[in-house]
């Protein structure tokens, strides 16, 4: 198998899993599982991988106080706040709801990068922002409607997963580009355990674990092996070969799946308001990643 042929692969595989993330969470949550209680198995299992890892094979240190801050920060925003905000907010709302609302992180890392490093902004990126925010209010605003499958509050939760993560992406750039993948996500992630664990400690005790039929355990050993370990290994090599450019059009490609997986296992409905909905948010993001093909690279 040619190199560009295994790149195809890994992105797919990547994208795959988080598409059928949204699916297979739901199936635990919250009959078998409060969301908070995942967070602190997920990370924490995490923080114990990538943290034997990075002192087995990379063997390096963050040092001084500006990049140990930085690090700190980025735990707070990519792992803790990022991970209480999706699972809370997918807990409450559906899967297709949550796919939806995720795709505009770039948008959220444009608006920071804008703030934060004073990149500039022109008259297609404003468009693209106002495309993409219009679909994701009316997608939010329509889910406090009687019948329908989101949840408002749900949709806010992962809309503030969104912004923390989009936060994240312009926080942990200069540390990514100064120290190894490994090292950084060590930290980050030992940050995130340290801070997710009070809050779902007790989720975590109350369960009656021994009543966990297989298919619940296949699906936290997925979320935990697949979601968090594998679908990074398998991102950061590929990141390694291929242009942004196509790592964009893979990443644009979870929301689909997701959908598809959805609809497939009867956990949501596709309808015609919400197509709209996300056809605007897809025009939104498509404007703002045209000139700004830096996003996917993070």
């Amino acid at each position: 198998m040619n190199k560009q042929l295994q790149v195809h692969g890994a992105l797919f595989l990547v994208a795959l899993i988080y598409g059928s993330n949204y699916s297979i969470a739901k199936a635990v949550m919250p009959a078998y599982m409060g969301p908070f209680g995942l967070i602190v198995i997920r990370v924490v299992s995490a923080a114990l991988f990538f943290g034997i890892l990075s002192r087995l094979v990379v063997k390096e240190k963050i040092v001084g106080r500006a990049d140990n801050m930085r690090a700190i920060l980025c735990g707070i925003t990519g792992i803790a706040i990022n991970q209480l905000g999706f699972f809370g907010g997918l807990n409450l709302t559906s899967p297709i709801n949550a796919a939806l609302l995720m795709v505009i992180v770039p948008i959220i890392v444009l608006i920071f990068s804008a703030i934060l490093l004073r990149e500039r902004v022109g008259m297609r990126k404003v468009g693209g922002i106002v495309l993409a925010c219009s679909g994701a209010f009316l997608l939010i605003y329509t889910s406090s409607g009687e019948g329908t499958p989101g949840n408002l509050l749900g949709d806010l939760l992962i809309v503030l997963n969104a912004a923390s993560y989009g936060l994240y992406l312009v926080l942990v750039k200069p540390l990514m580009q100064k120290y190894n993948a490994f090292t950084v996500v060590s930290r980050i992630f030992t940050v995130g355990a340290v801070i997710v664990i009070p809050f779902g400690w007790q989720q975590v005790m109350v369960p009656d674990y021994s009543s966990f039929p297989a298919e619940i355990w296949w699906a936290i050993a997925f979320m935990v092996i697949a979601v968090t370990i594998i679908a990074y290994l398998f991102n950061t090599w590929a990141l390694r070969y291929a242009n942004p450019s196509l790592v964009g059009a893979y990443i644009y490609l979870q929301p689909l799946l997701a959908i598809v997986i959805a609809i497939s296992v009867g956990r949501d409905v596709f309808t015609l308001e919400k197509a709209l909905y996300a056809l605007l948010i897809f025009a939104g993001v498509y404007l703002v990643s045209r000139t700004r093909q830096a996003v996917t690279e993070e």
